[in-house]
């Protein structure tokens, strides 16, 4: 496993990380110790994790998991969203990024977490009603007070993420260190003005939905229903909303350009983010250990120029133009 700085901060992250939506979802309690258990001695230090994720039961579950080896992981949460039947331990005030909803946040991770400090403390999309100076000042004052070492955002637009380095530099406050954008190989809209931004002011991008929602898996196939037990088994709705017949050609072309590498279309879409220099760790939720097995052997294999040049040139114009709506 390969470590890489993330962003402004001195922390050093896998480059194959741990995503923690499955956690309380898919996964239970003792599936849960057991993935982290074998992330650890896999490579793996960072994991992400939100305050809403496993319908508001994942936190908890991660902080059972991490007993006796906290120190060895990088552990990232997100405040600032409420998820329908997810349950919020606290009374949701008007905005999200509010400073009281900010304190009373980051104070409930801690305790699911069973920790006194979350490495990496981030926005999880912006609250148009609150300025981001209040949120970001908030923030600033849980870093002072020991409680979050670094801070960054997702779901930021690449003129919000501007902004709100602006705001920090003037105000000479805590800045976000990292973003978290829909990024992958079938949706590469993020390159036009995120990634730029971010290459300027040293920001890492940490992509979620790196493998498009398993659609990047090989497991689906043109002309045939989603697989029992799979994301889209369980929505087939959603998986007609995801994938169209444009998409599957492009699929077609990723097999066939893994394949005759001797590699699988997983392997490439997790070779393709991490050979992006801007990149921070790779995060994909898993349900079972032989899957993080798996991400980290991907991760081994590094394109070259060379083949980077091919994927852009064959398909990287027509992924550019997707952006499918979720």
């Amino acid at each position: 496993m390969e470590y890489r700085k993330l962003g402004n901060s001195d922390l050093k992250a896998s480059e194959v990380g741990l995503g923690g939506d499955t956690f309380g979802h898919y996964v239970d309690e003792h599936g849960t110790i057991a993935i982290v258990d074998h992330a650890l001695e896999a490579g793996i230090n960072f994991i992400d994790t939100a305050d809403v994720y496993g319908f508001g039961h994942s936190e908890e579950l991660l902080g059972k998991a991490l007993k006796g080896k906290r120190s060895r992981f990088i552990v990232a949460t997100k405040f600032g969203i409420t998820l329908g039947k997810a349950p919020q331990p606290f009374d949701t005030p008007p905005g999200l990024g509010a400073r009281d909803y900010v304190m009373k946040a980051v104070d409930a991770s801690l305790k699911q977490l069973q920790t006194d400090y979350i490495d990496l403390y981030q926005f999880h999309m912006p609250d148009p009603a609150t300025s981001i100076e209040e949120t970001l000042r908030a923030l600033d004052e849980i870093v002072r007070s020991g409680k979050v070492r670094y801070i960054g955002c997702s779901n930021f637009a690449s003129w919000e993420l501007c902004e709100a380095l602006w705001v920090s530099r003037t105000a000479g406050i805590a800045s976000f260190v990292s973003v978290q954008p829909k990024y992958n190989l079938l949706d590469r809209y993020i390159e036009q003005e995120l990634v730029p931004c971010c290459q300027a002011y040293n920001i890492s991008v940490i992509p979620w939905f790196p493998l498009a929602a398993g659609l990047l898996t090989g497991k689906y196939k043109r002309g045939e229903p989603p697989p029992e037990g799979t994301r889209f088994g369980s929505n087939p709705e959603f998986y007609t909303r995801m994938i169209t017949d444009d998409q599957f050609d492009i699929l077609d072309k990723l097999q066939a350009f893994a394949g005759e590498r001797g590699h699988t279309m997983t392997e490439l879409a997790i070779s393709w983010l991490i050979s992006h220099p801007w990149m921070g760790p790779v995060i994909a939720g898993v349900t079972r250990t032989e899957q993080i097995t798996a991400n980290v052997k991907a991760a081994e294999w590094k394109l070259t120029a060379d083949e980077m040049a091919q994927l852009d040139q064959a398909y990287g114009f027509e992924m550019y133009s997707l952006r499918p709506e979720i």
